[in-house]
């Protein structure tokens, strides 16, 4: 049988006893017609024929030693490992990474069942392919997971390539549902194990950023990004959503309190996801704090009709009180932002090790890490969906009015009105809020802004200038209350201009110039925003510039920008 199998490694069967029953022509080859499989195996006094993989020292080289039982025989694979080095050690110039298919749940469920394993067979062909041709070793560990070794020396080359596996699996054409790959990358660490921990980091990271990308990740938290243009990868499977809220309520269950903070300057989705977070616990009869160190005036309606149920008396503390408050056995929840900079309360996380992280933006460095859960979903619209969708499957919690309409007020304001970032779970969330009493233009009350807003705002798109033929760009060189609101608003109202596809607004925050980018989805706003230390999502990001000038501000923004659109093209 194996003896006329074409393989290019060493194979052999073997019974109980070691003793080979069939070879091919490799291993023939390799160790000579009449060697026994016992002197090879010398051999190895540390061989166990039941262990399914082992690495063995023979001839002065280190084998990958693979075994499958079948009938009470076993056969062996011997493949040689060049990346260890005589001495057993992993040589120094390798990278580790994995490789994942985002969404393979998603296609096991649309795919044709008949037309399936023709799809993953693909799949998996071209990913041996990719490495294999480079010099590379690439192993399945899972249905959806690879590991591969490469020769660091080839990471200028795969820099440059942009990694072309990615966008080479998202063009198959089988089934309605195009599959995506992430890849993450560990290099520069002090061992193989410290390498592999950050390829992990790497690949959790691609997949918080929406998936269909490769990440390097190397010593002092450095990244680089490849890909993720296009889309988040949407998915619709509803476990992970019951998973995370089964999870929070065993979390809430064993905590002595909860604490509650979104990000600073909070939105409408932060103050309405941390409600929707109040109600949970408060059903589960827990103390329950919300950190809010300002009220804002986009969120000031809102915080009104919560502080005007008397439910909600001594709910909302300051930073600094929730510091006094904080208890070994504290949960900490954090909705909105996973950036520990970005936190209202960024020492709160110190004080406890219950950490629950809820969001939907674009993962990016300076993530919360120490967490004991997160629910991180690129493709959603909000955390306010996210939320609403966990308090789906916690059965018997009674929501107050205001926080059913902060709830949708959260998915409105992040969805620009259903327009941007809209999914099934999106109007299925919608729709669960609506039946539960949200009404429409009470949620529509909660947007309305000053008359000196709306006129700072029309100024805004007043003055603003065409770029590289489909840019709108604007400033505000002067202070206005809640200016990362009203930017936000104005980058908006610039998109409905006819030709615009991208819109930018620069205003002036005391010795900052905040920016807020918009996009329609052609140009990736939030890669452009991370060359200026910010981040967000494909559709809408924003980046602080500090101690600069207005002029100096636009000037470095036109320099990133030209330098995207080369990188892009």
């Amino acid at each position: 049988m194996i003896d006329g199998m074409v393989l290019s490694f060493p194979c052999i069967k073997v019974n109980n006893d070691l003793d080979i029953l069939e070879s091919n022509h490799a291993f023939k080859t390799w160790v000579g017609e009449d060697k026994e499989v016992k002197n090879v195996l010398e051999l190895s006094n540390d061989y166990d024929v039941l262990k399914h993989n082992q690495r063995l020292f023979i001839n002065d080289k280190f084998y990958d030693v693979y075994t499958n039982a079948v009938n009470s025989c076993f056969y062996l694979e011997f493949i040689e490992n060049p990346y260890i080095n005589v001495k057993g050690q992993v040589d120094s110039n390798i990278l580790v990474g994995f490789v994942l298919i985002d969404n393979y749940a998603e296609v096991e469920e649309n795919v044709e069942e008949a037309r399936l394993p023709h799809l993953m067979a693909i799949i998996e062909r071209k990913i041996n392919d990719y490495f294999n041709n480079m010099g590379g070793i690439v192993r399945k560990f899972e249905k959806d997971k690879y590991i591969f070794v490469l020769n660091k020396d080839l990471l200028p080359e795969l820099k440059e390539t942009k990694f072309p596996i990615v966008e080479q699996i998202s063009k198959i054409e089988i089934g309605n549902i195009p599959v995506t790959l992430s890849i993450g990358i560990g290099i520069n660490g002090t061992s193989i194990n410290e390498d592999m921990e950050f390829a992990r980091g790497a690949l959790d990271l691609a997949l918080g950023r929406g998936g269909n990308q490769t990440v390097i990740k190397e010593a002092d938290d450095k990244y680089q990004y490849f890909g993720g243009d296009g889309n988040e990868v949407i998915k619709n499977s509803r476990v992970r959503a019951r998973v995370k809220a089964y999870g929070l309520v065993e979390l809430i269950l064993s905590a002595s309190d909860v604490i509650v903070m979104g990000h600073k300057n909070p939105d409408l989705d932060s103050l309405g996801a941390a409600a929707g977070i109040y109600s949970i616990v408060r059903f589960y009869d827990k103390k329950c704090n919300i950190v809010l160190q300002k009220v804002t005036s986009s969120i000031k309606a809102l915080y009104d009709r919560l502080v005007s149920d008397e439910k909600y008396d001594g709910v909302f503390i300051t930073p600094e009180q929730a510091l006094a408050k904080v208890k070994r056995r504290t949960l900490v929840v954090v909705v909105d932002t996973h950036r520990v900079m970005l936190c209202e309360c960024p020492e709160l996380l110190d004080k406890t090790s219950r950490i629950v992280v809820f969001d939907h933006h674009r993962k990016t460095s300076g993530a919360i890490e120490n967490y004991s859960l997160t629910y991180h979903e690129a493709y959603a619209s909000s955390t306010s969906e996210m939320v609403t969708e966990m308090l789906m499957y916690i059965k018997g919690v009674r929501l107050s009015r205001a926080e059913i309409e902060g709830l949708l007020a959260g998915i409105t304001v992040d969805t620009k009105n259903f327009a941007f970032k809209t999914g099934i779970k999106t109007f299925e969330a919608a729709a669960f809020l609506k039946k539960n009493g949200a009404d429409t233009i009470s949620v529509r009350r909660l947007f309305k802004s000053s008359f000196d807003a709306y006129m700072a705002k029309t100024e805004i798109v007043r003055t603003a200038e065409i770029i590289f033929d489909n840019m709108a760009i604007s400033e505000l060189d002067r202070e206005v209350e809640n200016p990362s609101v009203l930017i936000a608003q104005a980058a908006d109202e610039l998109l409905s201009i006819d030709g615009i596809e991208v819109s930018y607004v620069l205003c002036k925050v005391g010795n900052r110039i905040c920016i807020s980018a918009r996009s329609l989805g052609k140009v990736n706003v939030q890669k452009l925003m991370e060359k200026l230390g910010g981040g967000g999502h494909q559709a809408g990001a924003a980046a602080q510039l500090e101690n600069v000038s207005m002029e100096e501000a636009r000037e470095l923004l036109e320099s990133k920008i030209e330098e995207y659109i080369e990188e892009t093209n």
